[in-house]
């Protein structure tokens, strides 16, 4: 799981690409050469949560991905806090990524 933040400019893509690269940086997938795959032969499910899922561009965010073959979903989650005039603020999102690879069974 990640978290992404862009503290001015309300920028949902940017946000959502963060979370997916702090996800990305938690973890460490060495499982691939023991089934005898490479990472490009991954599936990469992200699910990302923003407070307003239609102002996420999911084909950058899939392109954000070093590896795999990605699968974006944008769902409401995330965090949004505005400035007293409403026009900027913080906002928050959350990715959550799995990955598969086809065992060929």
């Amino acid at each position: 799981m990640g978290m992404g933040v862009d503290v001015h400019g309300l920028d949902y893509t940017l946000a959502a690409k963060r979370a997916v690269f702090d996800a990305i940086h938690h973890s460490s997938l060495g499982f691939s050469r023991l089934v005898g795959a490479t990472a490009d032969d991954m599936t990469v499910n992200v699910t990302i949560g923003a407070p307003h899922p239609e102002k996420v561009n999911a084909d950058e965010v899939a392109d954000s991905l070093p590896h795999g073959r990605a699968n974006v979903d944008v769902v409401v989650g995330g965090l949004q806090l505005l400035n007293d005039d409403g026009s900027d603020g913080t906002l928050i999102a959350n990715a959550i990524i799995t990955v598969s690879i086809e065992d060929g069974k």
